[in-house]
């Protein structure tokens, strides 16, 4: 499990939120702060992770750019996240922005937040609630761009197993489908979901299974590990989380079949790059989390300011995703080291 964490930076209202005049918007359209004022904001990850780090440096910085105060919250789980909301609520914040870990039964508590405080998503969307805008990339078209780099890596085609940490999400459950129908060279299949278990098979692919591991990476080896046991002729693994990659290379390093079975991956862990260096990965795809934290603020504070022409009438901001291979690497690696650096 784990470890929750809560980090408050940029001077954030701890305790004495309430006491400070820090009160709920309130129906999420609300004057908010008194003029001058700066926006008291939340920024909600859905775990703790290297990525909430790169984004908590766009936070930092967009808190200093916008004028307000940001907290940054790490929960540990659903439940946790849950809390932190609740007690985020009865201080009272001028804004949140939240990345669901499950989004379909978060709804009403989504709903509460954002009839109290001005409610955006980031991340992952909840597109049933009433959030006001989603900040991200779109998870179904990252997903079809995970299933280019499986066709380059393996251009003859063969069992592919994906794995995934929970399907809960609307970002896991788009990106599944998107790496889906490009392998199976279907058209847009992405407001469905094909069931887990039981083959599917394509003209040239054929996807044996999906597993998840409740976002825990030594599950996520061993997921790997019985899928190549079950699978003898399996030429790909492809995981939907950061995480993923360095798991399933450890796995293929212990069996031996390093080079026989090819991995793709998401996200921007250093093992993950070096292992593009190294070629043992042919790329990956990933986000752009330091957008997320500052793009965030950037549009809460509008928001609370009374200046709603920073929401687009599609309700979506797009940060599109991008594939890391070889010839691009040095160049984002470079830059990802300054954004990735501790927050001062």
């Amino acid at each position: 499990m784990l470890k929750s964490v809560g980090r408050f930076v940029v001077g954030v209202c701890m305790a004495g939120l309430a006491a400070l005049g820090c009160e709920s918007s309130g129906g999420g359209g609300s004057a908010g702060p008194t003029p001058g004022a700066k926006p008291k904001l939340a920024y909600i990850t859905n775990g703790v992770a290297p990525f909430w780090t790169i984004a908590e440096k766009g936070v930092i910085d967009g808190a200093k750019e916008h004028n307000a105060e940001v907290s940054v919250v790490m929960p540990s789980d659903v439940n946790d996240q849950m809390q932190r909301v609740e007690d985020l609520l009865i201080r009272g914040v001028d804004g949140i922005a939240i990345s669901p870990i499950d989004a379909e039964n978060q709804v009403p508590l989504l709903n509460k937040a954002a009839a109290k405080t001005k409610l955006i998503t980031q991340d992952s969307d909840a597109p049933k609630s009433d959030r006001i805008v989603y900040i991200g990339i779109d998870n179904y078209v990252a997903g079809r761009m995970a299933g280019q780099l499986v066709k380059e890596a393996i251009p003859g085609g063969g069992k592919v197993a994906i794995f995934v940490g929970r399907l809960e999400g609307d970002n896991a459950r788009k990106r599944r489908q998107g790496v889906l129908d490009e392998l199976l060279d279907r058209a847009d299949t992405s407001a469905g979901s094909d069931p887990l278990n039981g083959e599917l098979k394509g003209a040239k692919y054929t996807i044996v299974g999906t597993r998840t591991d409740q976002i825990d990476a030594a599950k996520a080896k061993s997921n790997a590990e019985d899928m190549m046991s079950a699978h003898p002729d399996l030429v790909g693994l492809i995981g939907l989380n950061a995480y993923h990659t360095p798991a399933l290379l450890e796995a293929l390093k212990q069996s031996g079949k390093m080079g026989s079975i090819q991995v793709v991956g998401f996200d921007e862990q250093d093992a993950t790059l070096r292992a593009i260096q190294d070629g043992e990965v042919i790329g990956t795809v990933v986000q752009n989390p330091y957008m997320y934290g500052k793009e965030s603020v950037r549009v809460l504070a509008a928001l609370v300011r009374g200046d709603d022409s920073v929401v687009p009438p599609s309700k979506f901001i797009s940060l599109p995703a991008r594939q890391i291979r070889k010839a691009n690497l040095a160049e984002f690696w470079a830059d990802l080291k300054q954004k990735s650096a501790k927050p001062e």
